[in-house]
């Protein structure tokens, strides 16, 4: 079953208009057939696939003449997994140079590896999107809001790959896979990665702390490795859209804490997975962390999804008064909490309300969320 992703239209509304558009996601999120369905519509289209080790290679080091000489005249060109052509910055800048009325399509795993090597080059030539896996408002368009919600406990687990949200085979299957190393492929591959089992032993230790804050040194101490290398890591994991961080919001530096960071992951699925339990909520005990991730996950993939910029904190004291998810925006202060079940007595902490009386406090559970949603990505 194919779902249409929300940026289909924004880039279908940017083909033609004189600039390489760049798609970066993670490995299996659904970027080669969103770019198929989005070239399907043009028709005039030719695919390469830079995973083949002879396409990358055609496309590496050429002057604009060979470049044009194979990939011939369709108007649009798509290059799948461009990252694994050296130099392709300087490549996609000479077709777009020399040939301004094609339209060119790069879609890349790995922002950090293919970022590195387009910015350069093309600056002011290029349009950036990020395709994350399933979200759903997308499910809700294409199921129906109700079929959507008969489902959130599964989506709780499982999370919203494509290929685990529809199948071909047994979903859990499906998942650990995905979850496997092929997901963390292009991480594992850097040279600056000495030691590859840490990295999935950090996974798991941020696995079982989402929701709560992280600190650098206490991981580093953990691993047996020193804060850079994490922050390293970090930095890795965070550019190949694994995890995000969210910095803490603070004004007054004698009462909101301004260093620690709460680390998310996009997909609740590959969370589950790192940690091997695929229980279901009954049988589990961290049901609150997994809804404060969907949450925070849903909320950054909707904004992604409408081109808006995201700058969402948490804030907590040293008093240990906190808020799950606080945003400022067009001087508008919007403050969640996220709970599974239903707290109609939940109010906002003291502290928080002394410090920002006009904030507007919900509380986010699994029968207003999708308020939470469109509120977040309102103008």
């Amino acid at each position: 079953m194919y779902i249409k992703r929300q940026i289909h239209d924004q880039i279908s509304n940017s083909l033609f208009k004189g600039k390489v558009l760049i798609i970066y996601g993670a490995r299996q999120v659904g970027k080669t057939t969103l770019i198929k369905k989005v070239a399907e519509e043009i028709g005039d289209f030719s695919y390469y696939n830079c995973d083949e080790p002879d396409i990358a290679a055609a496309l590496t080091n050429k002057t604009s003449s060979e470049l044009i000489n194979y990939l011939g005249p369709k108007r649009l060109i798509v290059i799948d997994e461009a990252q694994r052509v050296k130099n392709i910055g300087l490549t996609l800048k000479l077709l777009i140079d020399q040939y301004p009325t094609r339209q060119i399509i790069a879609t890349g795993s790995s922002s950090f590896d293919l970022a590195n090597k387009i910015n350069e080059p093309l600056t002011g030539r290029k349009r950036i999107f990020h395709l994350h896996p399933l979200s759903m408002a997308e499910l809700a368009a294409a199921e129906s809001e109700f079929e959507a919600n008969r489902l959130l406990e599964n989506r709780l687990i499982f999370g919203l790959y494509p290929e685990v949200v529809f199948p071909k085979d047994d979903s859990e299957k499906t998942l650990r896979e995905i979850a496997g190393s092929y997901l963390y492929k292009d991480i594992l591959q850097q040279e600056e990665v000495r030691n590859q089992d840490v990295i999935l032993d950090l996974l798991r230790a941020l696995a079982l702390q989402i929701g709560g804050e992280v600190s650098y040194n206490e991981l580093g101490k953990l691993l047996q490795i020193d804060k850079k290398t994490v922050v390293r890591y970090l930095g890795l994991l965070e550019k190949t859209f694994v995890i995000f961080r969210i910095k803490p919001w603070h004004r007054n530096k004698r009462t909101e804490i301004s260093k620690l960071r709460k680390i998310y992951f996009y997909d609740n699925g590959i969370r589950n997975a790192l940690i091997n339990n695929l229980n279901s909520l009954k049988l589990r005990n961290d049901t609150g962390a997994l809804w404060e991730n969907f949450m925070m996950s849903e909320i950054l993939k909707a904004k992604s999804n409408q081109g808006e910029e995201s700058d969402i904190h948490f804030w907590r004291t040293y008093s240990k008064q906190e808020i799950d998810y606080f945003e400022e925006k067009n001087s508008q202060i919007t403050a969640l909490e996220f709970k599974w079940t239903k707290n109609r007595k939940a109010k906002a902490p003291t502290a928080f309300t002394r410090l920002y009386p006009q904030a507007k406090f919900t509380v986010i559970d699994r029968e207003n969320y999708w308020s939470a949603i469109k509120a977040t990505t309102a103008a």
